[in-house]
């Protein structure tokens, strides 16, 4: 996204591009090889048996992505481009009903919903998500959550593989798209913007090969008007009171995601700073433009009729605390309010990707996007079944931790307690260290990085991370991939002690300025998703080289090769990624498809036989592709 782009870090603090410059020049990197890798950082940490014999090998890498790839020529269009192997179709569209019956939106030209419609309807700016696939008594199948290597017989079969609830959430849309005209006039049309972000639970089928939205009690959406509540250290703190007296409600700005094995949904709040302004005299303190607030945010005018977001408002001067948190869902009880988990800390949280450490804590990997942020861990306090057990969250009580990247391969998870000297003199609390996180890592020492994004643990059980792009680099030339670093890149780490240790080892995966001017060409990688026998799926949003539309590429985590999945459509971003239980099925999102312009597409606009068009009126709407190999294959294959 577009605001992603910014830079509200002032500190000092040794940068990614100064600590990988000394990295590369001892040629440990970019040997082309991950068997150079391999001797150099995966010997010894245990993960040599992943890249060789107990992982995937080189050989393989036919076996695992056979599918004829998209050509670079093939990749543009107002209509997405898939491989030969592989069909998609077209689920949620913004405006569709969230239950059959209901009110819809089709696109039509001139007109947009009302705020009491678009309450009723799939949101706008489609970006992380995850199934949740369904047992008998209709609740999570847990046993089929996390998908596994086994990916045959009985599992293929449940129920859950072709039923389930699809939890997505709706990170922006700009007023032009939302409301057709550039300002809200009313708080009418500020209701409808404010409705149409949030998260949308709903409930899929699988009904004679073609899913479909089917009606169950628990689809829901959440909006920035839902009800909420606080939970873990900040939870009743001054910092969330406002003179006003409203109670907490709303989550805005949802980008990335996680999924817990307990069963509900990580939605994660990020430029959430873009929707306050200020109708009086604002001068931002420190805090404040540590997290990007300004007068006229990103100018969806919510401020100037919900006093809410008025940053000038005195009744309201906290209520920019309450966003910028991990909120957890249950996506199979929709009487739940949806609760912002604060001990996970509060920034521009890009995703939350759940893993298991030693002795069962829950292990979050979190990511800060903006360029010259922070990567995250939590690690909690104690086994997440025992704590669970006891009626206490595993996302209440932990540890927070932000990365140092030193020059060695090495690095460190750095503590933001309360108990660091260095902290206790700038904050009175644990729960002020949560509420300003960023500043906190700035005071520690943290590695400022190039927009961190997405994360997954991979196969070789490595955490990968998408770092999309930061042109503001200047400290070398331009033939430097990482200064500016125009085109992203990622990188991946091991933690010691089974991820709850604090010192952890890492390395670079792909550059992307690489890959340009071959049929392998991407940049900006975004959405990653690894699955469990070494193919790692990657989503770009930004500018791509080679004339392509933003793409969903399958490398080859052994090897690193690439292969084009599918292209989008002009100005649209590719994200999201969830997949059913057996692998057979693929959600990923196109978000503002044409960037909400006519005339640049407006997918997913059909004729009457069915058949996309562009006919150059029809509003382009944001939605979910259902992608699947024609033979029935498991995906990327």
């Amino acid at each position: 996204m577009r605001h992603d782009e910014g830079s509200s870090n002032p500190s000092a603090n040794r940068s990614f591009h100064d600590v990988l410059e000394a990295r590369l020049s001892r040629r440990e990197v970019m040997a082309g090889s991950l068997a150079v890798a391999a001797t150099s950082f995966l010997a010894g940490s245990g993960l040599a048996l992943a890249a060789g014999k107990g992982g995937p090998a080189a050989g393989k890498a036919a076996a695992l992505m056979g599918f004829r790839p998209v050509a670079v020529a093939e990749g543009n269009g107002p209509i997405p481009t898939i491989s030969a192997d592989y069909t998609f179709e077209v689920l949620i569209p913004w405006g569709e009903p969230l239950v059959p019956g209901g009110p819809a939106y089709r696109g039509e030209p001139g007109t947009r919903p009302t705020a009491a419609e678009q309450e009723q309807q799939i949101g706008i700016g489609h970006d992380g998500m995850w199934y949740f696939p369904m047992d008998h008594r209709g609740r999570c199948d847990l046993a089929l959550l996390v998908p596994r290597a086994d990916a045959s017989g009985r599992r293929r079969r449940a129920l859950g593989t072709h039923k389930g609830m699809l939890a997505i959430n709706h990170e922006f849309g700009e007023n032009p798209h939302v409301l057709g005209k550039n300002t809200p006039e009313s708080l009418e049309d500020v209701r409808v913007s404010q409705h149409a972000h949030g998260v949308s639970v709903v409930a899929i089928e699988n009904i004679d090969g073609h899913w479909r939205t089917v009606s169950n009690p628990n689809t829901r959406r959440i909006h920035v008007n839902t009800p909420v509540e606080f939970s873990g250290p900040v939870a009743g703190h001054p910092l969330l009171d406002n003179l006003a007296g409203n109670e907490p409600a709303g989550t805005v700005n949802n980008c990335a995601n996680g999924y817990t094995p307990w069963g509900t949904y990580l939605s994660c709040e990020e430029n959430f700073n873009g929707y306050f302004g200020a109708n009086g005299t604002f001068s931002p303190t420190p805090g404040q433009a540590r997290y990007g607030f300004s007068v006229g945010g990103f100018g969806y005018g919510w401020h100037l009729f919900d006093p809410r977001f008025d940053l000038s408002d005195p009744g309201y001067a906290n209520e920019q605390h309450r966003f910028g948190w991990v909120v957890e869902i249950d996506p199979f009880d929709g009487s739940r309010k949806p609760v912002k988990r604060t001990a996970l800390g509060r920034f521009k949280h890009e995703g939350a990707t759940f893993a298991e450490g030693q002795g069962g804590r829950a292990v979050v990997y979190m990511g800060d996007d903006e360029r010259f942020d922070y990567i995250y861990k939590y690690v909690s306090a104690d086994n997440w079944r025992s704590m669970l057990a006891r009626g206490v969250s595993p996302l209440d009580e932990g540890t927070l931790y932000v990365a140092r990247f030193d020059d060695d391969g090495s690095g460190e998870w750095i503590e933001l307690s309360i108990a660091d000297p260095r902290l206790a003199a700038r904050f009175a609390d644990q729960a002020e260290v949560l509420a300003f996180a960023r500043a906190a890592a700035d005071l520690l020492g943290a590695t400022p990085m190039d927009r961190p994004e997405w994360s997954t643990v991979a196969a070789d059980d490595m955490v990968y991370f998408t770092l999309t792009n930061n042109s503001r680099r200047t400290l070398a030339d331009a033939a430097n991939p990482l200064a500016p670093n125009r085109d992203g890149h990622i990188i991946r780490f091991m933690d010691g002690d089974r991820r709850i240790g604090t010192s952890f080892s890492w390395d670079l995966f792909l550059i992307a300025r690489d890959t340009h001017g071959t049929e392998d060409s991407f940049s900006s990688p975004d959405g990653i998703w690894a699955d469990p026998e070494g193919r790692i799926l990657i989503e770009t949003d930004g500018g791509q080289q080679d004339g392509l539309n933003n793409q969903l590429l399958v490398a080859d985590m052994g090897t690193r090769e690439i292969r084009r999945l599918l292209t989008g459509v002009t100005g649209d971003e590719i994200t999201g990624i969830a997949v059913t239980p057996d692998r057979r099925t693929l959600f990923v999102n196109t978000q503002h498809p044409g960037e909400g312009n006519p005339a640049w597409s407006n997918f997913p606009a059909t004729d009457a036989d069915g058949n996309f068009v562009f006919d150059g009126v029809t509003i382009p709407r944001d939605c979910t592709l259902v992608i699947r190999r024609k033979d029935g294959g498991i995906i990327g294959s």
